[in-house]
């Protein structure tokens, strides 16, 4: 097996046009214009550039005259078969069939490292995502963060980019002083104090059961003087009357006082609870990650009065009616933003100022925070904040997430429980399994409206993507079974062999798959890999429909068994990045 070719032909092309530019203009600015990209049609070669066009203006000449100078200019390359003026002035590449049937070898050698590349040369970066307030059960919209995030890390990391996963924790806060009176009132309720409960706190199951858990444990013992817990309230009061926020925050104060020492305790239970529940949720669903970073460590710390003092310092503060606000207007925020209130509480926007710093002061060259769509609204004001402190605001990348859609029967799914709570990660994934919700939430763009077909999730036909990608790996498992060979001879398999139609379609996919990668992860767009993948298994479906590969021919058969081995270890790598398993058998 020829093993002579370089599998990158977009960075080999590059470096023979860049040395063509060099001999028509010597200006190195020019170098920043050469794009190679994959043709569409197969009549304008493999390769096309269209720097000929961009030069006309500077060079004041006919794009296709440029063209034939650069072609001209081209050093000799033993894996191009002809290069060819098109149109308005394209360079197209013809690969030869040769350097092609060389890239197997690459393939079966590397095996599941195969379309990793050192592009990022090592680059820290760090992916922020799901980072879901831990007062409740994941839904469905926190997985297609949580399934995008987990395949754009995988993808930055094959990249070549060193890659820290991390989930934001909101430990600290009103949300979680919300979850924790939730459950204590339910916990008075198991001992028969019934309270009045506000329309506007944790109603969900999840909440009475984690009451259960804490009177199974300790019986009695939070129970504190509840009569004081409507201290201030009318002597009427009901749960309507309790429903402002200014009246829960009443109540949660109350509570503070009532329970002294023990509110700790509470708190702390919901939050480790819930906290594990989302662990466990996503650890299930195939998502790790390297750092769970706890937002109260950052007022533990002092980082976050530490930050509101430098931005005072910097003259970007002022005082209004007692609070504090950033001037997020001089870095064209749409208003100015509170970071301390009246009362002399910091804000979320305070603590999330603070988080960044933080980020950055850990040494990450690029931030990445994966945000819900509503969020879109607070990238200019967490901009402004890193511009304030002389920050590269550049650095941080936003990507947001739309939400998901469910849809059964062709109809529009409920997306609520009887309880009103949202559909759950969990309850999705024990409806369609782990494989098909991951490959369906990065199917289109992260900020496209994304329509999930249960029905098209669970059938098992040629229409369900995952399936369709899955049954060709397996169909390949099945062939390889019934050879018995040693795979490792093919490494040595006349690939001079295969050069019909299906065949070198399939070897140039095969070659795309290190260029789809990169291009993956330099454009956050995960479903590029699943498209690719999709288009794989399709082309090696009708390979499979024409073609014999258990033939009498020995050196032929080889020859097809490693393409066809090489597009099942391209399945399986691209399969695993996108965290769906590659089944043997279906």
């Amino acid at each position: 097996m020829n093993t002579s070719a370089p599998l990158n032909f977009k960075d080999h092309l590059f470096q023979l046009m860049l040395h063509a530019v060099e001999q028509v203009k010597t200006d190195n600015e020019i170098q920043t214009g050469i794009e190679i990209v994959r043709t569409r049609q197969a009549e304008h070669g493999d390769y096309s550039c269209n720097l000929a066009m961009q030069l006309a203006k500077p060079l004041r000449k006919n794009p296709r005259e440029i063209a034939a100078l650069l072609i001209e200019a081209l050093p000799t390359s033993p894996h191009l078969e002809k290069v060819e003026v098109a149109g308005a002035g394209f360079i197209n590449f013809f690969i030869k069939t040769t350097a092609k049937q060389a890239c197997l070898s690459t393939v079966l050698q590397q095996g599941s490292a195969f379309g990793a590349s050192d592009f990022g040369n090592n680059r820290n970066i760090q992916v922020e995502f799901v980072s879901a307030n831990p007062t409740g059960p994941l839904h469905v919209g926190h997985g297609r963060g949580a399934a995008f995030g987990a395949s754009l890390a995988n993808m930055l990391s094959a990249a070549g980019f060193s890659v820290t996963r991390e989930y934001y924790v909101n430990d600290a806060g009103r949300q979680m002083d919300i979850l924790a009176v939730s459950t204590w009132l339910r916990y008075l309720a198991l001992n028969n104090i019934h309270v009045p409960f506000p329309e506007n706190a944790y109603r969900g199951e999840y909440v009475k059961a984690m009451a259960r858990l804490i009177h199974e444990a300790h019986a009695d013992r939070y129970v504190h003087h509840p009569e004081k817990l409507l201290q201030g309230f009318p002597a009427s009061a009901h749960e309507s009357a309790i429903d402002t926020d200014q009246s829960l925050d009443r109540l949660i104060a109350n509570a503070k006082t009532i329970l002294g020492q023990d509110y700790a305790y509470i708190h702390n239970f919901v939050l480790t609870e819930q906290l594990g529940d989302c662990r466990n949720d996503l650890m299930e669903f195939g998502v790790a990650f390297d750092i769970w970073f706890s937002e109260q460590s950052l007022f533990d710390s002092g980082l976050v009065a530490h930050v509101v003092h430098m931005l005072e310092e910097k003259k970007f503060l002022y005082r209004q009616d007692g609070a504090a606000w950033f001037r997020s207007t001089e870095f064209g925020d749409e208003k100015d933003r509170v970071v301390q209130r009246e009362n002399g509480q910091y804000t979320y926007f305070a603590s999330d100022i603070a988080y960044h710093l933080n980020k950055f002061e850990r040494g990450f060259e690029t931030v990445i925070n994966i945000w819900g769509a509503d969020h879109h609204g607070y990238i200019p004001r967490v901009k402004a904040a890193l511009q304030a402190l002389a920050l590269d605001a550049e650095k941080l990348k936003i990507a947001l997430v739309q939400f998901a859609v469910l849809y059964r029967n062709g109809k529009k799914a409920s997306m609520s429980t009887r309880s009103g709570e949202f559909v759950t990660l969990r309850e999705l994934r024990q409806e369609v399994g782990n494989d098909a919700a991951r490959f369906f939430y990065v199917m289109r763009k992260s900020d496209q409206h994304l329509d999930f077909d249960l029905d098209l999730a669970k059938s098992q036909s040629n229409e369900n993507p995952v399936y369709y990608i899955q049954y060709a790996h397996a169909r390949i498992c099945s062939v390889l079974e019934q050879w018995d060979g040693d795979i490792a001879t093919l490494a040595d398999a006349d690939t001079n062999l295969l050069a019909n139609a299906f065949e070198l379609t399939l070897l140039q996919r095969l070659i795309d798959f290190p260029d789809t990668i990169v291009a993956a992860a330099q454009e956050f767009s995960p479903h590029l890999i699943a498209f690719y993948l999709r288009e794989l298994a399709g082309e090696f479906h009708s390979y499979y429909n024409s073609t014999h590969f258990l033939v009498s021919d020995v050196s032929l058969m080889e020859a097809r068994l490693a393409l066809i081995t090489s597009i099942r270890q391209v399945l399986r790598n691209g399969l695993t990045l996108l965290g769906v398993s590659a089944p043997e058998k279906m």
